[in-house]
């Protein structure tokens, strides 16, 4: 199975975004990771809109954005008239995902939900059918850096086995280690967020990092 490399652009270097953007595309990742924080959903904000528009201007590659927003509906058709191609969403402060889900795909993007660490399967379940995407957080969403939960591992078995009967590829995002790829893989995980703990700041080049990450 191959597997869906996708640098987190909250990561790169913005001192020079266009550098980043055209070595991480010489380097064949899959999808550009796009977050967007609104200092009240999650504790912290980024990313910044003209960076997102930059970001999806400056390359061929698809472009995903998760939404770490409350209201996160106010902002489907923005994100989809800018180009992305898959739009995450949160269930915690949504009483309507269902809804939002069917925006996003009515915008004519893939829906994808996204699942924090303390959301159980269960609660969201209903909602499974609407997805192209099931994003597991394996830290708490809002901040790069920081320790994977190992609690959330029983998710990534029960999301493999679940995406049989819907379809929905299954997504890593935090603290994503060259390990963690690499076991994850073969349980059937389909993609990985990549950011401080395999890909950003480790002093190679994209080009020999996303090559080692393939052969894992």
């Amino acid at each position: 199975m191959e597997k869906l490399l996708c640098p987190s652009m909250m990561c790169a270097h913005f001192g020079n975004l266009e550098k980043e953007v055209n070595e991480l595309d010489e380097a064949g990742v899959d999808i550009f990771h796009l977050d967007v924080m609104d200092g009240n959903f999650v504790p912290n904000f980024g990313m910044g809109l003209q960076d997102i528009e930059y970001i999806i201007q400056a390359t061929q590659k698809p472009c995903d954005v998760h939404l770490m927003v409350n209201k996160a509906s106010d902002y489907i058709q923005k994100f989809a008239d800018l180009g992305v191609e898959i739009i995450y969403v949160h269930a915690e402060n949504d009483p309507h995902i269902t809804r939002t889900l069917q925006m996003i795909k009515d915008a004519g993007v893939h829906p994808g939900l996204a699942v924090n660490p303390g959301t159980s399967i269960e609660s969201i379940k209903e909602t499974l059918s609407l997805v192209d995407y099931v994003l597991v957080m394996s830290v708490n969403p809002g901040f790069a850096g920081q320790k994977y939960l190992g609690f959330v591992d029983h998710k990534f078995d029960q999301f493999c086995e679940l995406k049989k009967q819907y379809g929905f590829k299954v997504m890593i995002d935090g603290a994503c280690s060259p390990e963690r790829i690499q076991t994850l893989s073969q349980k059937g995980v389909d993609g990985f967020i990549l950011g401080t703990s395999a890909l950003f700041g480790k002093g190679k080049s994209y080009q020999e990092i996303i090559k080692t990450l393939r052969q894992l």
